[in-house]
C-alpha cells in the first residue's frame, strides 16, 4: 500500500519513474569494406547500432588515409551494439559469415591488402568460444576445400572512422550501390553461399 501511494504521488507531481536500463553488448567484425558490413547487421532485429572503424593495428588514432595504405596494421571493421535478449551473438556470427569471403587471404572482394582482412574480434571468453565453434562448424561442413583465412583475435582498441564513413550506404546510396556492384561483392557471395541462408531462430 505504501509503494502504491508513492507511485501516485510521483504521478501527481509530474515525475516519471526511473527507466529500466536496456542491457546491451558489443561485437566487432571485419569483412572488407566497412561500408558493406553495416547494412546486413542494421537489418537485423535486436541490433541497436553499427559503427565503422579500425582495429588490430599499432598506430594510435589512425586516419582512413593511413589505414588504406596498409601500414598501420589495422583492418576496417564494424562495431555492432545489440540487445542480447532479442538477438544472440551466434546469430550475429551467422550474418557475419554469410557476408564475407572466408577463404580470401589477400583481402575481400576487389579490396586487397591486410587492411581488408576478414576477422572476428572477441571481447570475452564467451565470444571467443562461440566464434571458434562457428568457424569449426564451417570447416566441418565441407563447404570450402580451402583453408579459412578468417582470423579470431582478441579485440584491442577500436577507433571510430571519420563521420563521412558512418552509414555511408544511407548517405550516398547511388555511390554505395555503384561501388558494391563494381567490386563484385554480391556475385561472389552468391557463388560462396547461394542466394539465401537459413539463420537460427532468435532467442526471446
Amino acid at each position: 500500500m505504501y509503494v502504491f501511494k508513492w507511485i501516485v504521488l510521483l504521478v501527481w507531481a509530474g515525475l516519471s519513474l526511473p527507466a529500466v536500463a536496456q542491457e546491451t553488448r558489443q561485437a566487432i567484425f571485419a569483412g572488407g569494406c566497412f561500408w558493406c558490413m553495416e547494412p546486413p547487421f542494421d537489418k537485423l532485429p535486436g541490433v541497436i547500432s553499427t559503427t565503422s572503424g579500425y582495429i588490430g593495428g599499432h598506430v594510435a588514432n589512425p586516419t582512413y588515409k593511413q589505414v588504406t595504405r596498409g601500414r598501420t596494421g589495422h583492418t576496417e571493421a564494424v562495431k555492432v551494439v545489440y540487445d542480447p535478449q532479442v538477438v544472440s551473438y551466434e546469430t550475429l556470427l551467422q550474418v557475419f559469415w554469410r557476408n564475407i569471403d572466408p577463404v580470401d587471404k589477400r583481402g575481400q572482394f576487389c579490396d586487397k591488402g591486410s587492411q581488408y582482412r576478414p576477422g572476428i574480434f572477441y571481447r570475452d571468453e564467451q565470444q571467443r568460444a562461440a566464434a571458434q565453434s562457428s568457424k569449426d562448424a564451417l570447416v566441418a561442413s565441407g563447404r570450402f576445400t580451402q583453408e579459412l583465412a578468417t582470423e579470431i583475435t582478441e579485440a584491442g582498441v577500436f577507433y571510430i572512422a571519420e563521420e563521412y564513413h558512418q552509414d555511408y550506404y544511407q548517405k550516398n546510396p547511388l555511390r554505395y550501390k555503384f561501388y558494391r556492384s563494381r567490386c563484385g561483392r554480391d556475385q561472389r557471395l552468391a557463388e560462396l553461399w547461394g542466394p539465401s541462408v537459413q539463420l537460427p531462430k532468435q532467442r526471446r
